[in-house]
């Protein structure tokens, strides 16, 4: 014997929740209010309006929205801006400006480190992140000697194996970031 069909339940929707969030963005302490499901990308792109840091493939495959939180580099698209109340945040914007180009930002206009400049900003965020990371002396999957993390054009093509660039500048990128380390180490 079948039980009579019951009329599906309506959907109960939760009520609109926002959550107050400050983001120290480039030095700048913004105030919003989010939706708790708002990616760190969307909510520096859509809310602060800082376009600058792409949406890619929106997976975190790619690397175009790489910005470095609190001295790490992460892809924005896989964050929700909630976490990270509180943190501080740099994006393209806050290496240098067209008037003014940051040291890594001159160097792929220098090297041609672009070709369509839909990853540039993700790539040139990463550089600064990757030569940073060096200088801490935090090892890769290719460091040879793990206590003593050295620059090398294979240390840096595995750290930049995350960002991609579908035009091939890669030599041109590597070439860029090279520059950097010889102006910040004087080698």
């Amino acid at each position: 014997m079948t039980s009579p069909a019951h009329p599906a339940a309506p959907a109960v929707r939760p009520p609109d929740e926002t959550l107050a969030v400050t983001l120290t963005v480039n030095g700048q302490d913004h105030g919003l209010q989010l939706d708790p499901r708002v990616t760190l990308l969307d909510a520096l792109r859509e809310k602060l309006h800082l376009t600058g840091t792409k949406k890619g493939c929106d997976h975190g495959q790619c690397g175009a929205c790489t910005v470095i939180v609190n001295g790490e580099r992460i892809n924005s698209c896989l964050t929700l801006a909630v976490m990270h109340d509180g943190d501080e945040i740099t994006t393209i914007e806050g290496l240098g400006t067209p008037e003014e180009m940051g040291p890594m930002q001159a160097a792929f206009v220098s090297h041609d480190g672009y070709q369509c400049g839909y990853c540039t900003s993700g790539q040139i965020v990463s550089g600064v992140a990757v030569l940073g990371e060096i200088a801490r002396g935090i090892p890769s999957h290719v460091t040879a000697d793990l206590g003593d993390v050295q620059y090398s054009d294979q240390e840096v093509r595995e750290r930049m194996s995350g960002n991609i660039c579908r035009c091939a500048a890669y030599p041109n990128i590597i070439a860029a970031i090279r520059e950097v380390h010889g102006q910040e180490t004087g080698k």
